[in-house]
Formats: C-alpha cells, sequence, structure tokens
C-alpha cells in the first residue's frame, strides 16, 4: 500500500473507492442528504471526522458529521430544518426526527476576515469562529485519525496530515506540537486515553509523553465539560480500559482526586479490585444493550473515596451514623469542584452507599422496609459489586438474594424463627480499621443500637 506519510496539505492523498472499503450503504442516509444538498447548493461538503475514522478501522459510527465552506448561515439558508448553535464554536444542526447531522465551516488558525478567536492566557482556546480552507480545517484538528474526508462526489477518502495511514497502523497522533495543542483544550487528554480505548490504538509517544506533566491543566476545564467527557469515556461500552489508561496516563488524579489517594493506599487492593469488576460490569452491560445509569457509575468510580473518608471520620471518633451521612456529602462536594455531577444522579449515588449498612440487619421491620425502599435493587446490585471483593459481605448477600425470591409471607416466617441478627458495634475487631486500608466493605460499622428518646429503636433509618 502507498505510504501515506507523503500526505500534506498541499499534496494530499486520494484515496479511491476501489481502496478504501467505506461504503454508502453504511452511512446514515441523512448524512448524504445534506452532503448531496450541499452540493448542490454549490459549495463543497464532505463527511468527517470520528465517522470516516471509524468505517475505515470497521465501526459503526453512531454520529456523521459534516464539514462545509458553506457559513454556518448559508447552511441554515440550505435547510428549513437547521437551527445554529454554538459560540465557541459555531454549528449547524440539521435536525431530522431524532438524527442531527452537525455541519461545520471549515476552520482556520488564523486571520479575522471571517471570523474570530480568542485564547486565554494559559493558550486555551476561548472561541474559535475563524473560517478557512479544507486544507486549514485538516491541519486544525486534534488527532490525525480525525481529519479524513470522505467526498460525496467520486466516494474517495481526503487525507492531508497522514491520517489514513495512521487509521491503518492504528495509532493516534496528535496533529501539531502536542503541548501546545494540549495546552489551548486540556479535555483533549481525556480524548486520547478515550479514543484510544474505544479504538484498541496506541497513543504515539510523542503525543502521550506530555500528558502527566500537563494534566494539572484540567482543573481549568469546565466541570460540566469534564462530566460530558465521562459520560462518553465509562458508558460507551470500553469503561475499563478507559480507566487503565487514565491511570498509566497520570490523568486520574486529575480527574478523580480522592478516589486516587484512596487507591493509593489501599493496601489490600480491594477497593480498586472492586471498581474494575464495576467498570467491566458496565461493559458488558452496554454490550447486552441493557441500560446503565451514571448515578451507580459514579457510586462505584468515588465509592474508594466514600470508604476512605469515612475510616478518617470514624476514626476520629464521629458517630457512624454521623460520619456515613458527612462522607457522602463530603466526597460529593469536592468531586464537584472537578466534574459537574448533577443532582440526579449525585443523590441516588448516595442512597446507594447509604443503604449499604442496613443489609446487615435482620430484624422483620427493617427487612420489608428496605425491600420496599425506591433505591433497593440499584443498592443490592451495589452489594453484590462490593462481595466480588469483600468477603465479609458475601452471607449479605446471600441472605438478600433468598430474601428477594421468598414470598412475603414466607420471609416473616423465616425472620421470625429466628434469633435477631446481632448488629456489630464500634468495639468490634474490625473498627480500628485504618484510612490507608479501609475494605471495599468498610461502611457495614455500625453503633450500637439504642433507645430514641419517645421509646423507639435508633438505626439506620
Amino acid at each position: 500500500m502507498t505510504d501515506i506519510r507523503i500526505a500534506t496539505p498541499t499534496h494530499p492523498l486520494v484515496v479511491p473507492r476501489a481502496e478504501h472499503g467505506i461504503s454508502r450503504k453504511d452511512i446514515s442516509p441523512n448524512a448524504l442528504r445534506v452532503l448531496y444538498r450541499l452540493r448542490e447548493g454549490g459549495f463543497q461538503g464532505y463527511l468527517v471526522g470520528g465517522a470516516v475514522r471509524d468505517l475505515l478501522v470497521g465501526g459503526h459510527p453512531k454520529d456523521f458529521d459534516v464539514a462545509t465552506d458553506a457559513t454556518p448561515e448559508q447552511v441554515k439558508a440550505l435547510f428549513r430544518n437547521c437551527r445554529l448553535i454554538g459560540r465557541r464554536f459555531r454549528l449547524a444542526h440539521v435536525v431530522y426526527g431524532k438524527e442531527i447531522i452537525e455541519v461545520a465551516t471549515f476552520r482556520a488558525n488564523g486571520g479575522d476576515d471571517a471570523g474570530d478567536r480568542e485564547t486565554d492566557d494559559g493558550g486555551r482556546l476561548l472561541r474559535d469562529n475563524i473560517y478557512g480552507t479544507i486544507e486549514d480545517d485538516a491541519v486544525r484538528r486534534d488527532f490525525t485519525a480525525n481529519a479524513l474526508y470522505y467526498a460525496i462526489e467520486d466516494f474517495s477518502v481526503r487525507d492531508y496530515v497522514g491520517g489514513y495511514q495512521d487509521c491503518q497502523d492504528r495509532v493516534l497522533r496528535l496533529i501539531g506540537d502536542p503541548v501546545e495543542r494540549y495546552r489551548e483544550d486540556p479535555v483533549r487528554m481525556l480524548r486520547a486515553a478515550r479514543l484510544a480505548a474505544k479504538l484498541g490504538f496506541s497513543i504515539a509517544p510523542d503525543a502521550a509523553a506530555p500528558i502527566p506533566e500537563l494534566a494539572h491543566l484540567l482543573s481549568a476545564a469546565p466541570p460540566a465539560r469534564l462530566f460530558d467527557e465521562c459520560l462518553k469515556m465509562f458508558l460507551a461500552g470500553h469503561a475499563e480500559s478507559s480507566f487503565l489508561l487514565l491511570e498509566q496516563l497520570g490523568l486520574l488524579p486529575a480527574l478523580f482526586p480522592e478516589t486516587a489517594t484512596a487507591l493509593a493506599t489501599n493496601r489490600s487492593g480491594a477497593l480498586r479490585a472492586m471498581l474494575l469488576q464495576a467498570l467491566r460490569n458496565t461493559d458488558t452491560r452496554v454490550a447486552e444493550d441493557k441500560p446503565v445509569t451514571p448515578a451507580f457509575l459514579f457510586a462505584a468510580l468515588l465509592w474508594p473515596a466514600y470508604c476512605r473518608e469515612l475510616a478518617v471520620l470514624q476514626k476520629g471518633g464521629t458517630d457512624p451514623l454521623v460520619a456515613q451521612q458527612r462522607a457522602a456529602d463530603r466526597v460529593t462536594l469536592h468531586q464537584a469542584q472537578r466534574i459537574a455531577l448533577p443532582r440526579r444522579f449525585s443523590l441516588p449515588m448516595q442512597e446507594i452507599w447509604l443503604l449499604q449498612p442496613r443489609f446487615s440487619q435482620r430484624v422483620r421491620k427493617r427487612v420489608f422496609r428496605l425491600l420496599s425502599h425506591p433505591r433497593f435493587r440499584a443498592a443490592f446490585d451495589f452489594l453484590e459489586l462490593r462481595a466480588s471483593a469483600a468477603p465479609d459481605v458475601v452471607d449479605d448477600l446471600a441472605f438478600w438474594r433468598e430474601a428477594q425470591a421468598q414470598a412475603p409471607e414466607q420471609l416473616s416466617e423465616r425472620l421470625e424463627s429466628k434469633a435477631p441478627r446481632r448488629v456489630r458495634a464500634e468495639g468490634d475487631s474490625d473498627a480500628d480499621t485504618s484510612a490507608e486500608d479501609a475494605p471495599a466493605g468498610a461502611p457495614r460499622k455500625r453503633r450500637r443500637r439504642r433507645r430514641k428518646p419517645g421509646g423507639g429503636e435508633g438505626g439506620a433509618e
């Protein structure tokens, strides 16, 4: 095959239809409509970016983006079903029911004739609406594999920066100076990890080398954008490999600082084992087209941080029940400074954590109350996850698995025929667990039951 390293903006490589294997039948019909309509209107139009890359390596793109020399306003004039969005990047969205074809005008790196560009003092890109040619557009994209253009007029692939060969070699390579590109947009470091995990690509050495030293720049990225990037990273079927790359590239402390600290100080490795199992389970559910929820995902990702904070509070003498809520609040608050976790996910996440100690109870009223809790199923699934790394909760798991399968009358009779299970108190043997080695089952520690002032029982409720 031709060596594509000769591809340059002034001498692009044109890969004909017979040599690349992309077929129109694998492209969204709506994307094809947009391409043909642009051409009929006298404009250039190309399928671009991740869709071309994925089709070349045998993937199945979910999104199809288009690049054109038409301005957003000209695109809107061509399509009645079009809306313009964005300030940082002005884009046209052509809407076909539930599918949106994103149309971007070719962008350039300099000049101010047809748009504007703004960066902050650190070089981070704030606004980029300078329009240019397809050659300009190619060199300002992030990775070479994302700078490929599929032309509708002859069904060829146009390559200006060597991305076609990199796709063949399964290498993720940055366009331009890596340090400058990461400073321009620090989230590119996360995109490198995510795309490498998704595609099974290696990251080129010169693109990987600066990441550990520049990881701290992520603290300046908008927390809402980091949340969106996390969803793409962990809920798309390659969560485990993404997490391992975050560790390898030194990005985990920048994204989940308290979790990274907890994993580093957990000598038994139980917390990391449980977290990796959670990510494997998530990947399996995605592969089986089963629903996954950010609340459960973040409950697993932040569980090591919660266990460590809980152990610190209890070692300092804080009442166990107070410590549980306080640890949950602190971890959630601290993490929100990095990743904007919406309350619709953070509150269920905390409920999953705070329900864990209740699984050690065998009192009839509390058993039935927990079974009827709206968050029971998620909390039980989390207990099952904990059991994969913490043998001390295996007995609880077996009891609650049987409890769900039994009729209420049968379960009630079973509970009444047995003496109430003793709830572990602060003086028990593992109450001295250190913060440096908190096990995956740490939240089992509970205070002694005592009567409330009105004569009722105190407990986890």
